[in-house]
Protein backbone atom coordinates (compact mmCIF):
# COMPACT_ATOMS: atom_id res chain seq x y z
CA UNK A 1 0.00 0.00 0.00
CA UNK A 2 2.66 2.79 1.17
CA UNK A 3 4.57 1.58 -2.46
CA UNK A 4 1.51 2.28 -4.32
CA UNK A 5 0.91 5.43 -2.63
CA UNK A 6 4.42 6.91 -3.52
CA UNK A 7 4.45 5.57 -6.86
CA UNK A 8 0.74 7.61 -7.21
CA UNK A 9 2.45 10.74 -5.57
CA UNK A 10 5.22 10.50 -8.34
CA UNK A 11 3.34 9.84 -11.26
CA UNK A 12 0.73 13.11 -9.91
CA UNK A 13 3.78 15.36 -9.56
CA UNK A 14 5.48 14.06 -13.16
CA UNK A 15 1.82 15.11 -14.27
CA UNK A 16 1.28 18.24 -12.63
CA UNK A 17 5.39 19.43 -13.44
CA UNK A 18 4.53 18.52 -17.15
CA UNK A 19 1.56 20.58 -17.36
CA UNK A 20 3.30 23.64 -15.51
CA UNK A 21 5.62 23.43 -18.52
CA UNK A 22 3.54 22.99 -21.11
CA UNK A 23 1.94 26.25 -19.84
CA UNK A 24 4.89 27.99 -19.21
CA UNK A 25 5.74 27.01 -22.73
CA UNK A 26 2.53 28.28 -24.24
CA UNK A 27 2.64 31.27 -22.51
CA UNK A 28 6.34 32.55 -23.35
CA UNK A 29 7.90 30.81 -25.90
CA UNK A 30 4.57 28.87 -27.41
CA UNK A 31 3.02 29.89 -30.84
CA UNK A 32 0.14 32.20 -30.54
CA UNK A 33 -3.30 30.58 -31.72
CA UNK A 34 -4.48 33.56 -33.68
CA UNK A 35 -8.12 34.04 -35.37
CA UNK A 36 -9.61 36.73 -37.01
CA UNK A 37 -11.58 37.61 -34.43
CA UNK A 38 -8.43 37.78 -31.70
CA UNK A 39 -6.30 39.92 -33.70
CA UNK A 40 -9.36 42.20 -33.81
CA UNK A 41 -9.79 42.34 -30.80
CA UNK A 42 -6.10 42.62 -29.89
CA UNK A 43 -5.89 45.42 -32.06
CA UNK A 44 -8.65 47.12 -29.93
CA UNK A 45 -6.96 47.27 -27.20
CA UNK A 46 -3.67 48.11 -27.72
CA UNK A 47 -3.80 50.43 -30.69
CA UNK A 48 -1.79 53.78 -29.62
CA UNK A 49 -3.85 55.83 -31.82
CA UNK A 50 -7.33 54.49 -30.17
CA UNK A 51 -5.80 54.82 -27.02
CA UNK A 52 -5.21 58.46 -28.05
CA UNK A 53 -9.09 58.98 -29.24
CA UNK A 54 -10.26 57.43 -25.95
CA UNK A 55 -8.43 60.51 -24.12
CA UNK A 56 -9.73 62.71 -26.51
CA UNK A 57 -13.42 61.46 -25.88
CA UNK A 58 -12.43 62.30 -22.42
CA UNK A 59 -11.21 65.75 -22.78
CA UNK A 60 -13.63 66.62 -24.45
CA UNK A 61 -16.81 65.21 -21.29
CA UNK A 62 -14.57 66.97 -19.60
CA UNK A 63 -14.92 70.55 -21.49
CA UNK A 64 -18.89 70.08 -21.43
CA UNK A 65 -18.18 69.66 -17.48
CA UNK A 66 -16.54 73.33 -17.57
CA UNK A 67 -18.96 74.71 -20.07
CA UNK A 68 -21.82 73.52 -17.68
CA UNK A 69 -20.18 74.82 -14.37
CA UNK A 70 -20.95 78.35 -15.86
CA UNK A 71 -24.67 77.71 -15.91
CA UNK A 72 -24.39 76.21 -12.04
CA UNK A 73 -24.21 78.56 -9.17
CA UNK A 74 -20.61 79.47 -7.80
CA UNK A 75 -19.86 79.82 -4.14
CA UNK A 76 -17.37 80.30 -2.21
CA UNK A 77 -15.76 80.50 2.08
CA UNK A 78 -13.53 83.21 3.09
CA UNK A 79 -12.37 84.47 6.34
CA UNK A 80 -9.98 87.53 6.77
CA UNK A 81 -8.82 89.42 9.80
CA UNK A 82 -6.72 92.52 9.34
CA UNK A 83 -5.77 95.80 10.72
CA UNK A 84 -6.59 99.04 8.66
CA UNK A 85 -5.46 103.02 8.20
CA UNK A 86 -7.26 105.33 6.50
CA UNK A 87 -6.69 109.19 5.80
CA UNK A 88 -9.80 111.07 5.85
CA UNK A 89 -8.29 113.85 3.81
CA UNK A 90 -9.28 111.46 0.40
CA UNK A 91 -12.45 111.22 1.07
CA UNK A 92 -13.49 114.97 1.27
CA UNK A 93 -10.35 116.09 -0.97
CA UNK A 94 -9.40 118.64 1.29
CA UNK A 95 -7.27 118.72 4.51
CA UNK A 96 -8.84 118.03 8.25
CA UNK A 97 -7.17 118.73 11.37
CA UNK A 98 -7.80 115.30 12.46
CA UNK A 99 -7.46 113.46 9.19
CA UNK A 100 -6.21 109.77 10.19
CA UNK A 101 -8.87 107.21 10.94
CA UNK A 102 -7.55 104.11 12.43
CA UNK A 103 -5.71 101.93 12.85
CA UNK A 104 -8.52 99.41 13.62
CA UNK A 105 -8.84 95.94 13.24
CA UNK A 106 -11.64 94.07 10.45
CA UNK A 107 -13.11 90.78 10.87
CA UNK A 108 -15.40 88.70 8.39
CA UNK A 109 -15.79 85.14 7.83
CA UNK A 110 -18.44 83.93 5.50
CA UNK A 111 -20.07 82.96 2.24
CA UNK A 112 -20.31 84.75 -1.21
CA UNK A 113 -22.09 82.89 -3.91
CA UNK A 114 -22.90 83.91 -7.68
CA UNK A 115 -25.60 82.42 -10.08
CA UNK A 116 -26.46 83.16 -13.62
CA UNK A 117 -30.43 83.68 -13.91
CA UNK A 118 -30.79 84.09 -17.85
CA UNK A 119 -27.41 83.95 -19.85
CA UNK A 120 -28.36 81.97 -23.22
CA UNK A 121 -25.01 82.38 -24.99
CA UNK A 122 -23.96 80.42 -22.03
CA UNK A 123 -26.80 77.62 -22.40
CA UNK A 124 -25.94 77.56 -26.57
CA UNK A 125 -21.84 77.02 -25.49
CA UNK A 126 -23.01 74.23 -23.34
CA UNK A 127 -25.12 72.56 -25.98
CA UNK A 128 -21.97 73.06 -28.31
CA UNK A 129 -20.01 71.47 -26.01
CA UNK A 130 -22.53 68.26 -26.17
CA UNK A 131 -21.95 67.75 -30.13
CA UNK A 132 -18.12 68.12 -29.48
CA UNK A 133 -18.90 65.21 -26.84
CA UNK A 134 -20.23 63.00 -29.78
CA UNK A 135 -18.03 64.46 -32.27
CA UNK A 136 -15.32 63.03 -30.45
CA UNK A 137 -17.03 60.12 -30.18
CA UNK A 138 -17.26 59.33 -33.77
CA UNK A 139 -13.79 60.17 -34.28
CA UNK A 140 -12.85 57.68 -32.02
CA UNK A 141 -15.33 54.97 -33.52
CA UNK A 142 -13.76 56.17 -37.16
CA UNK A 143 -10.06 55.14 -36.02
CA UNK A 144 -11.90 51.70 -34.40
CA UNK A 145 -12.50 50.96 -38.18
CA UNK A 146 -9.35 52.09 -39.72
CA UNK A 147 -7.52 50.09 -37.23
CA UNK A 148 -10.25 47.31 -38.11
CA UNK A 149 -9.71 47.40 -41.73
CA UNK A 150 -5.82 47.41 -41.78
CA UNK A 151 -5.43 44.09 -39.46
CA UNK A 152 -8.28 42.30 -41.47
CA UNK A 153 -6.46 43.53 -44.63
CA UNK A 154 -2.64 42.33 -43.04
CA UNK A 155 -3.88 38.94 -42.04
CA UNK A 156 -5.77 38.72 -45.47
CA UNK A 157 -2.51 39.28 -46.90
CA UNK A 158 -0.74 36.47 -44.19
CA UNK A 159 -3.62 34.12 -45.48
CA UNK A 160 -2.50 34.68 -49.08
CA UNK A 161 0.98 34.11 -48.70
CA UNK A 162 0.25 30.73 -46.85
CA UNK A 163 -1.78 29.64 -49.15
CA UNK A 164 0.55 30.40 -52.28
CA UNK A 165 3.16 28.53 -49.60
CA UNK A 166 0.63 25.36 -49.88
CA UNK A 167 0.25 25.58 -53.39
CA UNK A 168 4.14 26.18 -54.39
CA UNK A 169 5.09 23.02 -51.91
CA UNK A 170 2.59 20.79 -53.97
CA UNK A 171 3.74 22.10 -57.47
CA UNK A 172 7.56 21.33 -56.10
CA UNK A 173 6.10 17.26 -54.84
CA UNK A 174 4.78 17.09 -58.20
CA UNK A 175 7.86 18.44 -59.85
CA UNK A 176 9.98 16.19 -57.73
CA UNK A 177 8.17 13.39 -59.14
CA UNK A 178 8.24 14.33 -62.15
CA UNK A 179 12.00 14.92 -62.26
CA UNK A 180 12.53 11.25 -60.99
CA UNK A 181 10.07 10.12 -63.75
CA UNK A 182 12.47 11.49 -66.38
CA UNK A 183 15.34 10.15 -64.48
CA UNK A 184 13.99 6.60 -64.46
CA UNK A 185 12.85 6.98 -68.12
CA UNK A 186 16.58 8.23 -69.36
CA UNK A 187 17.91 5.37 -67.42
CA UNK A 188 15.58 2.58 -69.52
CA UNK A 189 16.49 4.68 -72.74
CA UNK A 190 12.93 5.46 -72.71
CA UNK A 191 13.35 9.18 -72.22
CA UNK A 192 16.20 11.63 -72.74
CA UNK A 193 18.40 13.36 -71.18
CA UNK A 194 17.08 16.94 -72.74
CA UNK A 195 13.63 15.55 -70.80
CA UNK A 196 15.73 15.36 -67.65
CA UNK A 197 17.11 18.56 -68.05
CA UNK A 198 13.57 20.44 -68.98
CA UNK A 199 12.30 18.45 -65.75
CA UNK A 200 15.22 19.82 -63.52
CA UNK A 201 14.62 23.31 -64.76
CA UNK A 202 10.96 23.28 -64.10
CA UNK A 203 11.59 21.72 -60.66
CA UNK A 204 14.71 24.04 -59.00
CA UNK A 205 11.88 27.13 -60.37
CA UNK A 206 9.38 25.45 -58.38
CA UNK A 207 12.06 25.74 -55.51
CA UNK A 208 12.58 29.74 -56.13
CA UNK A 209 9.02 30.27 -56.20
CA UNK A 210 8.94 28.15 -52.59
CA UNK A 211 11.58 30.08 -51.43
CA UNK A 212 9.45 33.81 -51.94
CA UNK A 213 6.50 32.33 -51.09
CA UNK A 214 8.21 31.10 -47.62
CA UNK A 215 9.74 34.71 -47.21
CA UNK A 216 6.86 36.36 -47.73
CA UNK A 217 4.33 34.74 -45.51
CA UNK A 218 7.05 35.09 -42.64
CA UNK A 219 7.49 38.65 -43.63
CA UNK A 220 3.49 39.00 -43.61
CA UNK A 221 3.64 37.32 -40.15
CA UNK A 222 5.63 39.80 -38.37
CA UNK A 223 4.16 42.57 -40.44
CA UNK A 224 1.36 41.52 -38.35
CA UNK A 225 2.96 41.09 -35.48
CA UNK A 226 4.57 44.60 -34.99
CA UNK A 227 0.50 45.69 -35.80
CA UNK A 228 -0.69 43.91 -32.94
CA UNK A 229 2.19 45.04 -30.38
CA UNK A 230 2.99 41.19 -30.14
CA UNK A 231 6.07 39.46 -28.75
CA UNK A 232 8.07 39.06 -32.20
CA UNK A 233 10.29 36.52 -30.42
CA UNK A 234 6.74 34.18 -30.84
CA UNK A 235 5.55 32.46 -33.51
CA UNK A 236 2.08 33.45 -34.87
CA UNK A 237 0.12 30.35 -36.18
CA UNK A 238 -3.05 31.62 -38.27
CA UNK A 239 -6.43 29.62 -37.78
CA UNK A 240 -8.81 30.41 -40.33
CA UNK A 241 -6.81 29.45 -43.33
CA UNK A 242 -10.00 27.23 -44.12
CA UNK A 243 -12.56 30.11 -44.41
CA UNK A 244 -10.25 31.73 -46.93
CA UNK A 245 -11.52 29.48 -49.91
CA UNK A 246 -14.69 30.09 -48.54
CA UNK A 247 -16.81 32.88 -50.87
CA UNK A 248 -20.08 33.51 -48.77
CA UNK A 249 -22.32 36.29 -49.89
CA UNK A 250 -22.03 39.70 -47.73
CA UNK A 251 -24.77 39.87 -45.71
CA UNK A 252 -23.89 43.62 -45.92
CA UNK A 253 -26.86 45.46 -47.16
CA UNK A 254 -25.49 47.73 -50.41
CA UNK A 255 -26.98 51.15 -49.71
CA UNK A 256 -25.49 54.68 -49.59
CA UNK A 257 -28.20 55.92 -47.26
CA UNK A 258 -27.14 53.53 -44.48
CA UNK A 259 -23.65 54.13 -45.54
CA UNK A 260 -24.07 58.09 -44.62
CA UNK A 261 -25.66 56.87 -41.34
CA UNK A 262 -23.44 54.17 -39.74
CA UNK A 263 -19.72 56.12 -41.20
CA UNK A 264 -17.98 57.31 -38.13
CA UNK A 265 -16.49 60.37 -40.46
CA UNK A 266 -20.09 61.62 -41.36
CA UNK A 267 -21.36 60.91 -37.84
CA UNK A 268 -18.50 63.66 -36.95
CA UNK A 269 -18.75 65.57 -39.55
CA UNK A 270 -22.96 66.37 -38.52
CA UNK A 271 -21.90 66.54 -34.66
CA UNK A 272 -19.48 68.96 -35.70
CA UNK A 273 -21.91 71.02 -37.94
CA UNK A 274 -24.57 71.07 -35.00
CA UNK A 275 -21.81 72.51 -32.45
CA UNK A 276 -20.56 75.47 -34.77
CA UNK A 277 -24.40 76.13 -35.22
CA UNK A 278 -24.40 76.01 -31.41
CA UNK A 279 -21.22 78.79 -31.18
CA UNK A 280 -23.25 80.70 -33.72
CA UNK A 281 -26.32 80.90 -31.53
CA UNK A 282 -24.09 82.29 -28.64
CA UNK A 283 -22.23 84.61 -30.38
CA UNK A 284 -25.49 85.80 -31.79
CA UNK A 285 -27.33 85.56 -28.59
CA UNK A 286 -24.58 87.60 -26.51
CA UNK A 287 -26.11 90.75 -27.72
CA UNK A 288 -29.13 89.46 -25.47
CA UNK A 289 -29.52 90.89 -21.81
CA UNK A 290 -28.24 88.59 -19.19
CA UNK A 291 -29.59 88.75 -15.85
CA UNK A 292 -27.25 87.21 -12.49
CA UNK A 293 -27.58 87.03 -8.98
CA UNK A 294 -25.19 87.83 -6.48
CA UNK A 295 -24.78 87.59 -2.34
CA UNK A 296 -23.19 87.15 0.51
CA UNK A 297 -23.74 86.17 4.26
CA UNK A 298 -20.53 86.55 7.01
CA UNK A 299 -20.13 87.19 10.34
CA UNK A 300 -18.24 90.91 10.44
CA UNK A 301 -16.98 93.01 13.49
CA UNK A 302 -14.06 94.52 14.89
CA UNK A 303 -13.17 91.51 16.21
CA UNK A 304 -14.65 87.42 16.55
CA UNK A 305 -16.44 88.76 19.74
CA UNK A 306 -17.86 91.59 18.58
CA UNK A 307 -19.06 89.93 14.78
CA UNK A 308 -22.57 90.32 13.80
CA UNK A 309 -24.00 88.64 10.77
CA UNK A 310 -24.13 90.52 7.81
CA UNK A 311 -25.40 89.76 4.05
CA UNK A 312 -26.13 91.34 1.04
CA UNK A 313 -28.06 90.09 -2.13
CA UNK A 314 -27.17 92.01 -6.02
CA UNK A 315 -29.61 91.22 -8.64
CA UNK A 316 -27.74 92.38 -11.87
CA UNK A 317 -29.12 92.81 -15.54
CA UNK A 318 -26.23 93.45 -18.06
CA UNK A 319 -27.26 94.41 -21.66
CA UNK A 320 -24.32 94.40 -24.20
CA UNK A 321 -24.10 98.43 -25.80
CA UNK A 322 -21.22 98.19 -27.89
CA UNK A 323 -18.65 95.52 -27.98
CA UNK A 324 -15.78 96.63 -30.55
CA UNK A 325 -17.09 94.28 -33.22
CA UNK A 326 -16.26 90.90 -31.58
CA UNK A 327 -20.22 89.54 -31.90
CA UNK A 328 -20.07 90.23 -35.33
CA UNK A 329 -16.98 88.88 -36.26
CA UNK A 330 -17.44 85.69 -33.71
CA UNK A 331 -20.87 85.45 -35.85
CA UNK A 332 -18.97 86.00 -39.30
CA UNK A 333 -16.53 83.18 -38.29
CA UNK A 334 -18.50 81.05 -37.43
CA UNK A 335 -20.88 81.27 -40.75
CA UNK A 336 -17.27 80.81 -42.15
CA UNK A 337 -17.11 77.89 -40.21
CA UNK A 338 -20.19 76.17 -41.39
CA UNK A 339 -19.58 76.58 -45.19
CA UNK A 340 -16.33 74.77 -44.53
CA UNK A 341 -17.86 71.81 -42.98
CA UNK A 342 -20.40 71.99 -45.63
CA UNK A 343 -17.58 71.34 -48.02
CA UNK A 344 -16.12 68.66 -45.96
CA UNK A 345 -19.02 67.03 -46.08
CA UNK A 346 -20.06 66.94 -49.44
CA UNK A 347 -16.70 65.67 -50.14
CA UNK A 348 -17.54 62.65 -47.63
CA UNK A 349 -20.56 62.23 -48.49
CA UNK A 350 -18.80 61.80 -52.48
CA UNK A 351 -16.10 59.73 -50.89
CA UNK A 352 -18.32 57.22 -49.15
CA UNK A 353 -20.33 56.85 -52.13
CA UNK A 354 -17.41 55.92 -54.27
CA UNK A 355 -15.61 53.37 -51.60
CA UNK A 356 -19.90 51.29 -51.49
CA UNK A 357 -19.53 51.47 -54.95
CA UNK A 358 -16.04 50.09 -55.87
CA UNK A 359 -15.84 47.92 -53.02
CA UNK A 360 -19.43 46.15 -54.28
CA UNK A 361 -18.57 46.11 -57.47
CA UNK A 362 -15.27 44.42 -56.73
CA UNK A 363 -16.44 41.51 -55.05
CA UNK A 364 -19.09 40.96 -57.42
CA UNK A 365 -16.61 40.56 -60.08
CA UNK A 366 -14.06 38.83 -57.74
CA UNK A 367 -16.59 36.07 -57.08
CA UNK A 368 -16.98 35.69 -60.26
CA UNK A 369 -13.48 35.33 -60.74
CA UNK A 370 -13.54 32.47 -57.85
CA UNK A 371 -15.74 30.63 -59.75
CA UNK A 372 -13.64 30.57 -63.15
CA UNK A 373 -10.50 30.35 -61.30
CA UNK A 374 -11.01 26.94 -59.61
CA UNK A 375 -12.90 25.79 -62.89
CA UNK A 376 -9.81 26.55 -64.34
CA UNK A 377 -7.74 25.10 -61.17
CA UNK A 378 -9.47 21.72 -61.99
CA UNK A 379 -9.11 20.96 -65.75
CA UNK A 380 -5.04 22.44 -65.30
CA UNK A 381 -4.53 19.13 -62.80
CA UNK A 382 -6.34 17.23 -65.17
CA UNK A 383 -4.04 18.33 -68.01
CA UNK A 384 -0.98 17.50 -65.69
CA UNK A 385 -2.52 14.25 -64.99
CA UNK A 386 -3.22 13.42 -68.61
CA UNK A 387 0.14 15.02 -69.58
CA UNK A 388 1.79 12.76 -67.03
CA UNK A 389 -0.14 9.22 -68.13
CA UNK A 390 1.03 10.11 -72.08
CA UNK A 391 4.61 10.40 -70.81
CA UNK A 392 4.81 7.43 -68.84
CA UNK A 393 2.99 5.45 -71.77
CA UNK A 394 5.38 6.86 -74.21
CA UNK A 395 3.50 8.58 -76.56
CA UNK A 396 4.63 11.92 -75.42
CA UNK A 397 7.76 13.71 -74.29
CA UNK A 398 7.85 15.71 -71.04
CA UNK A 399 7.17 19.00 -73.07
CA UNK A 400 3.48 18.49 -72.66
CA UNK A 401 4.22 18.11 -68.57
CA UNK A 402 5.95 21.08 -68.51
CA UNK A 403 3.56 22.88 -70.32
CA UNK A 404 0.50 21.94 -68.13
CA UNK A 405 3.07 22.22 -65.03
CA UNK A 406 3.05 26.19 -66.02
CA UNK A 407 -0.84 26.13 -66.69
CA UNK A 408 -1.17 24.45 -63.24
CA UNK A 409 0.88 27.10 -61.76
CA UNK A 410 -0.66 29.90 -63.34
CA UNK A 411 -3.95 28.32 -62.11
CA UNK A 412 -2.75 28.37 -58.99
CA UNK A 413 -1.85 31.75 -58.54
CA UNK A 414 -4.81 32.99 -60.46
CA UNK A 415 -7.01 30.99 -57.75
CA UNK A 416 -5.48 32.60 -54.87
CA UNK A 417 -5.60 36.48 -55.94
CA UNK A 418 -8.89 35.94 -57.13
CA UNK A 419 -9.86 34.33 -53.55
CA UNK A 420 -8.14 37.31 -52.20
CA UNK A 421 -9.33 39.99 -53.93
CA UNK A 422 -13.11 39.10 -52.94
CA UNK A 423 -11.97 38.70 -49.05
CA UNK A 424 -10.43 42.39 -49.41
CA UNK A 425 -13.47 43.70 -51.06
CA UNK A 426 -15.76 42.33 -48.72
CA UNK A 427 -13.54 43.70 -46.03
CA UNK A 428 -13.57 47.31 -48.03
CA UNK A 429 -17.20 47.12 -48.30
CA UNK A 430 -17.81 46.25 -44.64
CA UNK A 431 -15.62 49.30 -43.71
CA UNK A 432 -17.60 52.00 -46.70
CA UNK A 433 -20.92 50.64 -44.91
CA UNK A 434 -19.69 51.37 -41.44
CA UNK A 435 -19.97 47.93 -40.33
CA UNK A 436 -16.45 45.98 -40.73
CA UNK A 437 -15.81 46.46 -36.72
CA UNK A 438 -19.47 44.29 -36.03
CA UNK A 439 -18.17 42.10 -39.15
CA UNK A 440 -15.16 41.24 -38.28
CA UNK A 441 -15.22 41.51 -34.52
Amino acid sequence: MRNRLLKSLFWIAVILFAAIANLAFAENGGPIQLTLSEAVRISLQQNPRLQISNINVAQAQEDRSISRSNLLPQANLGVSDGVEKFNFDTFLGKHQPQNAIGPFQIFQAGANFSSPVFDLSLWRRYQAEGFAVQAARSQSQAIHEQTVLLVVSQYLFCLRADANVKAVQTRVELATALHKLASDRQSTGAGTGLDTLRANVELQNEKQQLIVAQTEYQTGLYALSRLLSLDPQRSIELTDQVSFFETPVSDVEKSLEQAYANRPEMKAILADELRLQKDRSAASDSRLPSFTVDGGWAYNGLSVSTSIPIYQVTAAVSVPLYTGGRIKAEIAKADLDLKKIEQQKQDLSNQIAQQVLTASARMDAARNEVTVANDALKLADDEVLQARDRLQAGVANNIEVITAQDALSRANDNQINALYRYNQSRADLAFAMGKIEATYE
